[in-house]
């Protein structure tokens, strides 16, 4: 987020001088190959920076974007040190920068007890299992389901989340969701235990749902 924003503040500038245009160097492979599009921005809390780049980047005639290594990228370095060795007077103030970053994701929420007595993840089991997606799904669905099922194994009729180590994690529905949320915190140091440091003992654990950190935080 830091690189984002310094990023932002830069183009911002140049868009103030007028300037039609502009290459963009930095030692961010993150933020470049983001912004070029070359990697994908798995981070839902990193999509409104990139939105905002995005959205910038069109204020210019041209915009290029180039990825130099740190240790080649000395007059930023040097940039760097001779701006901490500065005491800037207290009138000088940079204007924050907006991001509204949502609550709720575009998939769903917190995990209640369905309705339909089917679990969260059922139209990607049916997906994985027979490709098929459910009689009154839309497009836009079809395709999020399509997205979602890329990250998930089926295993006969358990579902799995990979893991970015090529590990698997168990999908449960939203009753087991919420008996293993209370037995973990109840555990050694369980009132200590915040809402992230939760979820990730539960992930420790080989279990997941797609809105962990939320419903842990809930409860705790």
């Amino acid at each position: 987020m830091a690189e984002y924003e310094a990023c932002i503040l830069g183009l911002r500038r140049a868009i103030d001088l007028d300037v039609q245009e502009m290459l963009i160097i930095g030692d961010s492979d993150l933020l470049i190959h983001h912004v070029r599009g070359e990697w994908a921005t798995k981070n839902r809390k990193l999509l409104p920076y990139l939105e905002c780049v995005h959205r910038l980047c069109k204020r210019f005639i041209k915009a290029e974007f180039k990825h130099l290594p740190r240790i080649q990228n000395e007059f930023a370095d040097a940039l760097a040190t001779l701006s901490s060795m500065i005491q800037h007077p207290d009138h000088n103030y940079i204007d924050p920068i907006c991001i509204h970053i949502y609550e709720q994701p575009a998939y769903c929420f917190h995990v209640e007890e369905e309705s339909d007595g089917k679990p969260w993840y059922n139209d990607i089991r049916e997906y994985l299992k027979n490709g098929e997606y459910t009689k009154d799904a839309t497009n836009v669905q079809k395709r999020t389901i399509r997205r979602l099922a890329n990250q998930f194994f089926l295993g006969g009729e358990i579902l799995y989340r990979r893991t970015p180590d090529l590990g698997l994690l168990r999908c449960v529905e939203a009753g087991e969701a919420s008996r293993l949320i209370e037995k973990i915190h109840a555990g050694t140091c369980g009132p200590h235990m915040n809402g992230f440091t939760l979820a990730n003992k539960i992930l420790r654990s080989g279990y997941f749902w797609l809105t962990m950190e939320t419903d842990c935080i809930r409860y705790v």
